[in-house]
């Protein structure tokens, strides 16, 4: 029985060496498969992103305004002027700067504001007192209305509020030569004009005027 038992055992030097031999053996193993796992885990290659291309914008340009060109609007403005002793209305062409779309009332203050400033040419000449102003000027239906102020009611004589009369008359209706016109000083209609009276029958024309006061 002793015999069996002893024939079982194993001297521990051969167990010590076996034992050394499998962690020997476990530990390669181990170190074998951290390095076969270190091997397959292969960083990976960092992706380069292509680039989204861009159209440039051209930057945007405002367009130019379009400005419609004044025109040259010829009216007439009526002087008065010396022939043989004899005073006569003379007219005389001025070019104002007018805009297609203008009213005639525009037209007739550019004119009004031409005979007002009094003539450029020498020969001629004009009754209406200096520093009378167009107070304002309207295209009615029933006729063209001028609003001068009071100094168009001052000095002069007969001859000369006749003279002054026809130029207002005859200014007033070169856009229409058979309108009617109505004469007001500081808003209210003017009904005789000068120390002498020289009454006025209202609305006026040309062909009224030739015939009431020819000059």
């Amino acid at each position: 029985m002793q015999d069996q038992q002893q024939a079982r055992r194993l001297p521990l030097g051969v167990i010590a060496g076996i034992s050394t031999v499998i962690v020997v053996a476990g530990g390669g193993g181990a170190w074998w498969a951290w390095n076969s796992l270190q091997s397959s885990q292969v960083p990976p290659e960092p992706s380069q992103t292509e680039p989204i291309p861009t159209t440039p914008q051209s930057p945007q340009t405002k367009q130019p305004e379009v400005v419609e060109p004044s025109t040259g609007e010829k009216v007439q403005v009526f002087w008065l002027n010396d022939v043989n002793n004899q005073i006569v209305l003379a007219p005389s062409s001025v070019t104002l700067r007018a805009q297609p779309d203008d009213e005639p009332s525009k037209i007739i203050e550019g004119a009004f504001n031409s005979l007002l400033a009094g003539p450029a040419d020498g020969s001629m000449t004009t009754t209406i007192p200096t520093g009378t102003k167009l107070r304002s000027i309207s295209v009615e239906p029933d006729g063209v209305h001028v609003d001068l102020s009071e100094e168009f009611t001052t000095g002069g004589g007969t001859v000369s509020m006749m003279g002054r009369i026809a130029q207002v008359v005859y200014t007033a209706s070169h856009v229409d030569p058979s309108a009617k016109v109505w004469i007001e000083v500081e808003g209210e209609p003017l009904q005789v004009l000068g120390g002498e009276g020289l009454e006025l029958e209202q609305p006026m024309t040309r062909e009224s005027f030739k015939k009431d006061f020819p000059l």
